[in-house]
């Protein structure tokens, strides 16, 4: 999948022995990709300071991409590379970085197109487990945005 970055929101979850330039150790990442309903018992974690590298198994490109967030929306984590190996491909997501005074809708409209803030419950969806209310998004929050049918996203 590949190398992502990640912006330590003030936000974001702290599992026990984070801090602001590293992050928790691996057995405490995989318990955080469990808390999300995510399955981690295939899923290889190496911590080097703030990069964390994901290897290992997931059944679907969607659930590899959704354990990339779980992992990287944590207090530490500045970097994460993955070489999870997928059952099922699928489409990649685009990841957004959620920006102070952004909403689900305001950022389907941003990319999905103008008139298409509606679309916001698809990338709720996309996120969930990871979110729990389309209303509790905040700034530095990296998303998943799937590719809507008939738009291009940006």
């Amino acid at each position: 999948m590949g190398l992502f970055n990640f912006w330590n929101a003030k936000d974001a979850p702290a599992p026990k022995g984070a801090t602001d330039s590293a992050a928790a150790p691996a057995q405490e990442l995989k318990k955080e990709i469990e808390k999300k309903g995510l399955d981690a018992s295939k899923i290889d974690i190496a911590v080097e300071g703030g990069k964390v590298k994901l290897g290992g198994k997931a059944a679907s490109t969607t659930e590899a991409e959704k354990i990339v967030l779980a992992v990287g929306n944590t207090k530490g984590v500045s970097q994460v590379e993955s070489n999870i190996a997928v059952g099922k491909t699928e489409t990649e997501s685009v990841f957004y970085k959620v920006e102070h005074g952004d909403t689900l809708w305001k950022i389907a409209e941003a990319q999905y197109g103008k008139g298409k803030g509606a679309k916001y419950e698809v990338i709720f969806d996309a996120n969930r487990p990871l979110l729990s209310d389309p209303d509790k998004i905040y700034p530095g929050q990296v998303l998943r945005i799937p590719k809507l049918a008939g738009a291009a996203t940006s």
